[in-house]
């Protein structure tokens, strides 16, 4: 591109006739006897009018219309940028196209579009904006792969976030991207120009994505290695409550972010850190730990005030009686705050003189007012357990004065095991009653007979007073029904009964008055030797009846075998006596007689 030149320094170069090198050229003419027609065709200079403009337009840049040429700006108004390519006339270049380069001045040099070198008015037309738009994607590659800082134009929000013009480029700025504090108010922003690091590109769809953050991050990480390198543990330092969540507290040490845990905020229990600390705060914070190589730092607050036990009465010893608020509940236990910070766990063992394990809260909630015993107290390691059932009388002092072995009482059935139930006759005092005490006749489990908070009598019938154990006996008030089962189903008793159930190994036999029996499969063939079938009533023999296992087995077959066996031997017994007879009477009889005698006895022993 040529080099510029003025008005005046044309002239200079162009050639001077001799009769106007006698004149001086600002020599005053009277424009009414001017020869306009002849200055257009005759050598007024001394050369052809053709020659004039020739050489004036070799001083001028050659220009064409479609291309990107650099320019200088002359002039900035609020509403045109004008801007000098070299050409002989300025291009005018409306101010919005700008916007993005608020700092722009005359002096600046700046790329232009030439739509066209002469338009009707004979004006030099220029866009800077299509400048840009042709080199955009070039110069935002560039940027990227040189990670540049470039400039933007945030234009307007979005969802997620703001468009921002990057060398007339529609570039994406995330929310999350704009600062790193939390940006409550996205429109502060629009219309304003910010620096920019391109963090992303998509080839293919020619997507662009810039962050603010990414510099302010950069700086940071600066600025914390200076001011980490410069910390010292106990040290106490002033910051302001950047972020506040549910696990602690941010704070800005200025430049860079330590972290106060919840559990450093406050002596005392508090559910949230808003309990103690407002956003934007300006708090005074004590360094308790940090790692150079993580940039993390870890704060207090509680650390700069005394700790509560320090403070604690020293009077207050073991067995004293405290007052104070539940704060905290567990399954195992209660944490009792009997001042700011200093707490005492109640052991759900140490709430009541029961034996039942139960939860903790079933005896107290969060916020209720209580009074304790103070069971032990340790101040060099801060810890403290309390009781509650120390305060009212034990019930299993002289307990057996009032529950007297033998003696009968009404409990109410609080648990229920396979093993059996337990059962509560007053507050703290509880009893087993085992499977076996419950009922005479053989259960498989005690839900068969109670429920859960029905009421039964029990009898005492045993204690274990060091382990707080009692035994409970139901059965032993009810008649034992075996005293008469035995009588009336003596071994030998033949009864009628019902076949309840029927496997290939026995049956079950119902022999009435919730009375089961036993009968196996080669004791339950009927004479004509089939099986009976379930709901089928026959004659049963008991042939065996243990009290010790309430078992009682019974026989069908020896109903009717030992009858068959009985007849068949009195006929045995007859036949027997009948050839007795017969042989007696032998020897009596004559020889005509033998043959007669002989056929009558084969018929005997035949049983004829």
């Amino acid at each position: 591109m040529e080099e510029n030149k003025t008005v005046a320094e044309v002239e200079e170069t162009l050639p001077v006739a001799e009769e106007t090198k006698k004149q001086p050229l600002n020599a005053s003419i009277d424009p009414d006897k001017f020869d306009w027609d002849a200055f257009e065709s005759e050598d007024v200079y001394g050369e052809d009018i053709k020659d004039i403009d020739e050489k004036y337009a070799q001083t001028l840049s050659k220009v064409n219309e479609g291309e990107v040429v650099e320019g200088v700006v002359t002039a900035i108004s609020k509403r045109e940028v004008i801007v000098n390519i070299g050409y002989k006339s300025e291009g005018v270049i409306m101010a919005p196209e700008f916007r993005y380069n608020p700092d722009l001045k005359v002096g600046d040099k700046v790329e232009v579009f030439v739509e066209n070198t002469e338009d009707k008015k004979g004006q030099l037309v220029l866009s800077h904006k299509k400048a840009r738009q042709l080199r955009s994607w070039d110069m935002v590659n560039a940027a990227f792969a040189a990670d540049e800082i470039v400039k933007g134009y945030v234009k307007t929000r979005t969802k997620g976030g703001m468009i921002v013009d990057v060398f007339g480029i529609e570039a994406f700025l995330p929310g999350s991207q704009i600062d790193i504090k939390p940006i409550r108010d996205y429109d502060q922003f629009v219309d304003t120009t910010m620096d920019f690091k391109i963090v992303k590109i998509n080839q293919e769809f020619k997507n662009v994505v810039v962050s603010h953050k990414a510099l302010i991050e950069a700086e940071l990480e600066q600025q914390k290695s200076e001011i980490i390198g410069k910390l010292e543990k106990g040290q106490v330092l002033e910051g302001t409550v950047k972020n506040i969540t549910g696990y602690g507290v941010f704070v800005d040490l200025g430049g860079v972010d330590g972290l106060i845990h919840i559990t450093d905020l406050s002596w005392g229990r508090i559910n949230h850190p808003e309990e103690v600390v407002s956003l934007d705060q300006k708090i005074n914070v004590v360094i308790l730990d940090f790692d150079e190589s993580k940039k993390r730092i870890a704060l207090g607050l509680k650390q700069l005030t005394p700790h509560p036990w320090d403070a604690l009465d020293a009077n207050l010893k073991v067995g004293d009686k405290v007052k104070g608020k539940v704060v905290l509940i567990a399954d195992y236990g209660a944490f009792v705050e009997i001042e700011p910070g200093v707490e005492g766990l109640i052991h759900v063992s140490e709430m009541s003189w029961s034996p039942r394990l139960r939860i903790a809260s079933d005896f107290l909630k969060v916020g209720d007012e209580v009074e304790a015993q103070i069971l032990t107290l340790d101040r060099d390691e801060k810890k403290m357990s309390l009781g509650l059932k120390q305060l009212v009388p034990n019930p299993w002092e002289n307990i057996r004065e009032k529950y007297a072995v033998g003696s009968k009482h009404t409990a109410t059935v609080r648990n229920i095991t396979n093993f059996g139930v337990f059962a509560e006759l007053e507050e703290g005092i509880e009893g087993l009653v085992h499977i076996s005490d419950l009922s005479w006749n053989k259960i498989k489990h005690p839900s068969e007979l109670v429920a859960p908070g029905d009421k039964i009598e029990v009898v005492i019938l045993d204690f274990d007073e060091e382990n707080h154990k009692l035994s409970l006996g139901h059965k032993q008030l009810l008649p034992n029904p075996w005293d008469e089962i035995e009588a009336k189903f003596a071994v030998g008793t033949v009864v009628e009964a019902k076949v309840v159930s029927v496997n290939d190994k026995a049956a079950t036999i119902d022999l009435g008055a919730d009375v089961d029996a036993v009968c196996f499969a080669k004791d339950l063939v009927k004479e004509d030797g089939s099986m009976p079938v379930a709901g089928e009533t026959l004659a049963f023999k008991v042939v065996d009846l243990k009290r010790s296992t309430k078992k009682i087995t019974l026989s069908h077959v020896k109903t009717y075998a030992e009858a068959k066996a009985e007849k068949a031997a009195a006929e045995s017994d007859s036949t027997k006596k009948a050839v007795k007879k017969i042989n007696s009477t032998i020897e009596k009889t004559t020889l005509g007689d033998i043959d007669a005698l002989a056929a009558l006895k084969s018929q005997f022993e035949k049983g004829e």
